[in-house]
């Protein structure tokens, strides 16, 4: 699995852990799937910055 395809399953995985937790009323759960997706946005973006880079040097 590609670096970027991994960072957005992450970041669904998140999505899917805080659905679950409003819909189960468990605020770990809504807390650590903000904390996932968060994670994973970030990774997309730092990919986002790499791959930028590297169209500039070539």
């Amino acid at each position: 699995m590609s670096d970027t395809a991994g960072h957005k399953a992450e970041e669904l995985k998140g999505k899917a852990k805080e659905a679950l937790g409003n819909a189960t009323g468990n605020e770990q759960w809504q807390a650590e799937g903000k904390a996932e997706q968060a994670k994973g946005a970030l990774k997309q973006a730092g990919e986002k910055v790499k791959d930028a880079v590297k169209g500039v040097k070539d």
